[in-house]
């Protein structure tokens, strides 16, 4: 693809991300797909719109002197900006000058000459000039906040919760690239021999310590890799392999996955079954059950029966006490994958964390009755506010006396994160600066006899 046409793409995706709420993976997806892009232009491509999402609100600060006596510019004016000081300001392998020209074509090819005459003066003055300095900024959070582009709601939020030196340590690690991850399918292959075949073709590994099935791809593309397009290998976060190795599974159990769409960590329990047993997953979407479906066929695993429903309503088709095992990875906010998902800091709204906290514990309390006496319930969560996590544990127990936080919950971590700054009465906090991971919470109860 042509540097012209790659960033008309980037400013498509970014205009639809920014002011239409579309989805930048998502986009990013199906996009490279339908252009067939090559592994080059879309590094390029996947950089440019992340790296403009990440720094968005700084780069905004940034050019704020030449756009100040703008009264009304169009979004995509708006965007074009932003990509191109980005790739001025942090892409050292793009001279300015080509950046410059581009944009100006770009302009003029959808607008009139006073608009590309705007685009080449301001992107002028930022080379020439250089850019307004967050360093003057004297209000701390509204420093980080501006500085790391994260909104000052929410960097108030994590200040409130953690303390200013966690939330430093959360807002610059979500500017930084996520490595991938991925998971063997075990029954299929093993961690060491898929880490072997990849060394043969040159993409080099790292062992995981989150999960004995996983590893790191720390060089090469994986996507198109042969055990990647067979299902004997398949990506999923650090963080996310965890849930299945804290289930206490054996073969045999029956699993209810409440919320199981796109199905990672439904397969990888079936893994942990050693795919002898049943797992019933839920999503109440059907296009995402589908998913689920799709991900156990392309992986060999046949004991896992997706479905459509409302697991709120569960009750109504399973019997009380009817399950060994239940995972409720529940709706969030998914303030801890902001890497990978730049543009949900944006789009989410701090009233939108309570509105979610209502569904979580309205799943909580729906899905308790379908667990057996002696059976094990565990929560997780892709966010990292308190209000999702500790809180909403909390409040379960109180109101269900039947449960209790497993005793053995801690003992059964690994070891490197049994003394975790994020461990606590509730549960387990996994902030994204400590293993290069999502941000991540889990925990696990037991039901009791009444």
């Amino acid at each position: 693809m042509a540097k012209y046409q790659l960033r008309e793409t980037a400013l498509e995706l970014l205009t639809r991300v920014g002011e239409q709420g579309g989805y930048s993976h998502v986009l990013l997806d199906q996009e490279m797909g339908k252009r067939h892009l090559s592994a080059k232009d879309g590094a390029l491509l996947t950089e440019i719109v992340y790296g403009t999402l990440q720094n968005k609100m700084k780069i905004e600060y940034e050019i704020h002197p030449y756009l100040k006596k703008q009264k009304k510019l169009k979004p995509w004016v708006k965007w074009l900006l932003y990509m191109s000081v980005y790739q001025m300001r942090y892409l050292e392998r793009v001279p300015d000058h080509a950046v410059i020209h581009e944009a100006v074509e770009i302009s003029k090819k959808k607008a009139h000459k006073g608009i590309s005459s705007l685009v080449n003066g301001i992107l002028r003055n930022v080379q020439r000039n250089g850019v307004q300095d967050v360093e003057d900024i004297k209000d701390p959070v509204e420093k980080l906040s501006v500085e790391t582009s994260h909104p000052r709601w929410l960097v108030n939020r994590w200040v409130k919760q953690y303390g200013m030196e966690v939330t430093k340590g959360i807002c610059f690690q979500n500017l930084r690239h996520l490595p991938m991850s991925v998971r063997t399918q075990p029954l299929r292959i093993s961690r060491e021999a898929a880490m072997t075949e990849l060394k043969s073709r040159g993409i080099q590994t790292e062992i995981s310590r989150f999960s004995t099935q996983g590893f790191l791809i720390t060089e090469g593309n994986i996507l198109s890799d042969p055990l990647f397009k067979k299902g004997q290998v398949t990506v999923q976060d650090q963080s996310s392999m965890l849930t299945a190795e804290m289930m206490d599974l054996a073969p045999g159990l029956l699993i209810l996955d409440a919320c199981s769409a796109p199905g990672g960590k439904t397969t990888h329990i079936a893994e942990k079954l050693e795919d002898n047993g049943k797992v019933i997953a839920y999503d109440l979407h059907k296009k995402k059950a589908k998913l689920v479906d799709e991900k156990a066929k392309l992986l060999q695993l046949n004991s896992i029966q997706a479905a459509q429903a409302d697991s709120r309503k569960l009750g109504e088709i399973h019997q009380r006490e009817s399950f060994d095992r239940i995972l409720l990875d529940a709706p969030c906010s998914g303030l801890g994958v902001l890497r990978g998902k730049p543009d949900i800091k944006y789009h989410k709204q701090e009233q939108d964390i309570f509105d979610l906290r209502r569904i979580q514990d309205d799943l909580l309390s729906s899905l308790a009755p379908l667990l057996k006496v002696g059976g094990k319930f565990l929560y997780s969560t892709c966010t990292i506010d308190q209000h999702e996590n500790e809180e909403a544990i909390k409040n379960f127990l109180e109101q269900n006396k039947d449960f209790e936080l497993d005793p053995a919950f801690k003992e059964d971590l690994p070891e490197f994160l049994r003394d975790s700054m994020g461990l606590s009465e509730y549960g387990l906090q996994i902030f994204p600066q400590q293993w290069d991971t999502d941000g991540f919470f889990l925990t696990r109860m037991v039901k009791r006899a009444k």
